[in-house]
């Protein structure tokens, strides 16, 4: 069974992008339109992989990602901040224990190859 990606972004047109280049590699994608949204799915059916925006309504990523970790059923999910922030932080999102960070816009082949890292280590045997 291919990896499946959970990305939770607020604009439909970076879900988009996101969606095609994942589904295009394989991947099978669900998307969140906001960081609540994103708790319930991960919660509901956890993903191998969780692609966060840090910044969403109703909750922001820094806060989907602490209740990721403090929730036993997704602490182990790896998550990567894929932002339009500043690369100021990268270094707060790694030290607050993101598993990658990507900034917007991305370069494909980064995002893929950051992808295809976690995803390897964490496909599920049926």
């Amino acid at each position: 069974m291919s990896p499946t990606i959970l990305i939770a972004d607020d604009y439909d047109d970076n879900r988009e992008l996101l969606r095609h280049l994942l589904s295009a590699a394989a991947y099978v994608v669900r998307e969140a339109t906001n960081g609540r949204e994103c708790l319930d799915m991960a919660r509901e059916d956890p993903p191998d992989l969780i692609m966060v925006d840090l910044s969403m309504p109703q909750l922001d990523g820094w806060e989907v990602f602490k209740e990721l970790r403090a929730d036993p059923r997704t602490a182990r999910i790896p998550c990567v901040a894929v932002t339009a922030h500043t690369d100021t932080q990268r270094k707060r999102a790694l030290e607050a224990g993101f598993s990658a960070y990507v900034s917007k816009p991305f370069q494909t082949e980064e995002l893929m190859s950051t992808v295809a890292r976690f995803t390897r280590a964490t496909t599920r045997v049926e």
